[in-house]
């Protein structure tokens, strides 16, 4: 009995540290994006800048979320568990125990998932396939969605700029069909070939005409960045049939030297 409690415990103690540290790491995040908004309005308009600027604050709203619909439910779920235990009947209250350090440990695992998203450090650290196979995973479970990731040809590292504007276009486009589309199955592929990198983005959702939707703000930020790596960007999408994003950019204009 007292093992159970003393474990459960250590973990709580261990969960309020890391929720600390991840509490300070959003805050040093925050600043440095408050630092760059400002940066932003002194000067001239910066796509690729703008681009970090909006993971960024899409990110904080992520967490935001998490941290209070679902992170916090589980907490409050465990400390429920410990603050009704009942001391005289044995078998009960190893039970609770049990159930609490579950529910714990999923929230430090949700924790984990978000300290790796808090930033475009994953994309600057291991590069678009990484960072895309992460945000696949995060929709994923969401269980909404039947959602698929590829990557073929031979990848190469992009300038972490360019790839940053790629991320973006993709979380532009996910976030339309989030919004829109009422689709249930989403596939994100990319390939790479000797001069051009392909990325095609289709849902099966219920489409909508071209030529009225072009002038929409989210398919003219994905236009706009597409222009600024020089890529061109193309749309297929018929009523209640789904919508195909597909953006071809040069690889040698925005590739690195590896």
């Amino acid at each position: 009995m007292i093992f159970f409690i003393v474990i459960s415990v250590l973990l709580i103690l261990a969960l309020v540290v890391f929720i600390s540290l991840i509490i300070y790491r959003y805050q040093q995040k925050q600043n440095i994006y408050f630092k760059d908004i400002e940066a932003l309005k002194t000067s001239h308009q910066n796509t690729l800048l703008q681009s970090q600027l909006e993971i960024q604050e899409q990110t904080f709203q992520h967490i935001s979320r998490e941290i209070h619909d679902n992170i916090g439910q589980k907490l409050t779920l465990a400390k429920l568990h410990l603050n009704t235990l009942n001391y005289t009947n044995t078998d009960k209250t190893i039970e609770q125990v049990n159930d609490s350090v579950n529910i714990i440990s999923e929230a430090i695992n949700d924790l984990s998932d978000l300290s790796h998203s808090m930033s475009s450090e994953i994309i600057l650290n291991n590069g678009l396939i990484k960072a895309l196979e992460f945000e696949v995973a995060q929709l994923a479970k969401s269980k909404i969605y039947k959602i698929s990731f590829t990557a073929g040809g031979e990848p190469i590292f992009m300038d972490a700029h360019a790839e940053l504007v790629l991320f973006r276009i993709v979380q532009e486009t996910l976030n339309n069909i989030i919004k829109h589309a009422a689709a249930s199955q989403i596939s994100i592929d990319l390939h790479y070939d000797k001069t051009l990198l392909t990325m095609q983005v289709n849902d099966n959702g219920r489409g909508f005409k071209v030529n009225e939707a072009v002038t929409g703000t989210g398919l003219q930020n994905i236009k706009k960045r597409a222009a600024a790596l020089k890529g061109c960007l193309h749309i297929n999408s018929k009523i209640n049939d789904g919508t195909q994003i597909k953006i071809e950019i040069p690889l040698y204009a925005n590739s690195t030297n590896i």
